[in-house]
Order: structure tokens, then C-alpha cells, then sequence
């Protein structure tokens, strides 16, 4: 565990450390990041649960400022990647609870509720900084917005939030699902209704992996065959990308194009979203082989700097599988952020 335990470190000090566009010079304990997006609040999550799982008051301490600097230079328009930070303040706002915080968080899910704009059977469709995607669903939805909802909703006694989430889950697994694999397209759009380059992306499969158990962690279904049906896909899944891990531990890009680059995010994110559906009780423990597997890929990269390595670009929908294998690797907090929930989830 001593191993472990020094990856941990560097990996929450290189995700403290990281800065993204227009960072400010904080003190050197601070997060210094200064963009409210999904890269960021994918990587606030995995700091959430770092912290939580410590018990590091200072961590979620540190959290909060980040949160009250954000929030007093106001907040960015708002859509799916933008609402990804609300998850980890809506987990925050429960264990440290403030009334300013709680009402930001279910203000922003009534708008999730009411003013996203919705695909054909009301979809949450996968609205960007850079404009609209009419009628496209993606992976990345279900961890970028969902999950906060269903978060939400708990924390604030809102049935019918959490009962939208369930809905987002089994609207976006029927037009995604790749039945002759298991595995997931990036994407579908009903204009046209097709799902691009027919891509199997691995962290778009990995963003659907994290979310089944998550989603039962957070606001679990209470109807059995909603229960079922997300424990057989993810069970379904997980085999498919059993069988395309590599004998070191990763999965490429592409998860069946064993031409393309390794993917470390999706990596480590497939060995949380085991760990985690073992945690939950959706998966048998022969599964556990694909987080052993993954454990070793991970160390493995994690720098000196604390910055996990051969982590790709963020990545909007592709027409060809090119575009994928072609991503250039980046220093990311979202692969900070995957990296720390899947060795945490092993420590713990």
C-alpha cells in the first residue's frame, strides 16, 4: 500500500498544481485552475472522494475556496460540460451544509429540469460552451450532468429529479448501446440518426462505466427492473472490455483497434468503475482481474510531477476513427481525477 499511497500524494498534488486556461497565482496549497468546466469538474469529483474517503478536512476545506472563488466572479453560462462542477458541490454541500451553496445547486437543476434543451424522447442534449449539438447524445452526459442531478435530487428530497436521471440513463444506454459488442459509440445524433464513426471511444465507454455504479451510489433505483437492467449492461460491458485490456494492464483509445494509441484516463476509469460495481454488489468477483490488471498500468505512469501520463485531449465527436487515434496526450485534470478515484477506491 506504501506504493499506492505515494501515487495518491503526487497525484493530488499534481491535480492541485495543475493549471488550466486564465489560472491565477494562488498560494501553492491551492487549487490554482481558474476554469469552471468538465475537466475541471470531473477533476473536483475525484477530489471529493479523495478527501472523503481520508477524512481530510483540509481537502474538502480547500474545495470550498475554490467553490466561493468561482462563485463571487460569477459563473459561467451554463450546459452540460459547464454543470460537471455541481457535482462535486452538490456532494460537498451535503457533508458541509450551507443554504447559499444548496440553493445554487437545485437552481441549477431545475434548469437541467426545465431549460436544457431536449433531443427526440427527451434526451438532455449535449449543449457545449462552443454552441448547440441539436439532437446529439453523448457518453460523457451521464457523468457531466446526470449524476449532479441525481445528487441533487437526494439532497434536496426532489423525487422527480432523481427519477429524470434514471430516465437520462435509460434514454441515453438505448440510442448508444453497440448490441454486436457490448461496448458504446461516443455518440448518436437523430439528425440523420446514426452514431458517427460507429467509434467504441475508450473514455466515453469508461464515462458510462463510472456512471452505472455511481448513479447507485448516489441515488440508487428503487424499481428492480431498472436495477436489472443497468447491473446486466454494465456486467455486459465491462466482460467486452475484459476481453480487449491489453496483457499490461491498458486499453486503447479505440477499444478494438488494437493499432491505435493507450489511453490511461480510461484506463484507470475502468478500474474504478470495477472496483466500484464490486463495491455496490453489480458485478462478480471475477471481474476483479480487470482493476489488478489496471492497478499496475496506472503506477506505472504516474510522474514524479504527480501528472499521469499518456492521458489524450478532451474529445468532441469524431467522424472517423483517425480522429481519435490521432489525439494528442495532455496533462489533464480529468486523468488526475481517474487516476485518484480508481486508487483511492483500491486503498479503500
Amino acid at each position: 500500500m506504501d506504493q499506492i499511497d505515494e501515487a495518491i500524494r503526487l497525484l493530488a498534488q499534481g491535480f492541485a498544481s495543475l493549471k488550466g486556461i486564465g489560472a491565477t497565482e494562488a498560494a501553492s496549497d491551492e487549487i490554482l485552475f481558474d476554469e469552471w468546466d468538465w475537466e475541471v469538474g470531473v477533476g473536483l469529483y475525484g477530489a471529493f472522494r479523495e478527501a472523503q474517503a481520508r477524512g481530510d478536512a483540509a481537502g474538502l476545506a480547500r474545495l470550498g475556496r475554490w467553490y466561493d472563488r468561482q462563485i463571487a466572479r460569477g459563473l459561467p453560462a451554463r450546459q452540460v460540460n459547464s454543470t460537471a462542477p455541481m457535482l462535486a458541490l452538490a456532494c460537498l454541500t451535503e457533508v458541509a451544509p450551507r443554504d447559499d451553496l444548496r440553493a445554487l445547486c437545485l437552481d441549477w437543476a431545475e434548469w437541467l429540469m426545465t431549460d436544457l434543451p431536449k433531443t427526440e424522447e427527451g434526451g438532455f442534449e449535449h449543449v457545449v460552451k462552443e454552441g448547440r449539438r441539436p439532437g446529439q447524445l453523448w457518453d460523457d452526459t451521464l457523468v457531466m450532468a446526470v449524476l449532479s442531478l441525481a445528487q441533487t435530487g437526494r439532497m434536496c428530497d426532489r423525487p422527480d429529479m432523481v427519477s429524470e436521471a434514471h430516465y437520462q440513463f435509460l434514454t441515453h444506454l438505448r440510442f448508444l448501446a453497440d448490441p454486436e459488442t457490448g461496448l458504446f459509440f461516443h455518440g448518436w445524433t437523430f439528425e440523420g440518426r446514426h452514431n458517427y464513426a460507429r467509434a467504441r471511444w475508450a473514455r466515453g465507454n469508461a464515462w458510462v462505466s463510472i456512471a452505472i455504479p455511481e448513479l447507485f451510489r448516489i441515488a440508487p433505483p428503487t424499481d428492480p427492473a431498472v436495477r436489472r437492467y443497468l447491473t446486466e449492461v454494465l456486467r455486459t460491458q465491462l466482460t467486452a472490455v475484459a476481453r480487449l485490456q491489453r496483457p499490461d494492464g491498458m486499453v486503447h483509445t479505440l477499444l478494438d483497434d488494437p493499432t491505435g494509441p493507450v489511453e490511461a484516463s480510461a484506463t484507470a476509469g475502468f478500474g474504478y468503475a470495477v472496483l466500484a460495481g464490486l463495491r455496490e454488489g453489480l458485478l462478480p468477483e471475477a471481474m476483479r482481474a480487470v482493476a489488478d490488471k489496471a492497478q499496475g498500468a496506472i503506477l506505472s505512469r504516474v510522474g514524479d510531477d504527480g501528472i499521469l501520463a499518456d492521458v489524450s485531449d478532451g474529445t468532441p465527436m469524431g467522424d472517423t476513427w483517425a480522429f481519435y487515434n490521432e489525439l494528442p496526450n495532455v496533462a489533464a485534470p480529468y486523468g488526475q481525477a481517474l487516476a485518484l478515484l480508481f486508487l483511492t477506491e483500491v486503498q479503500r
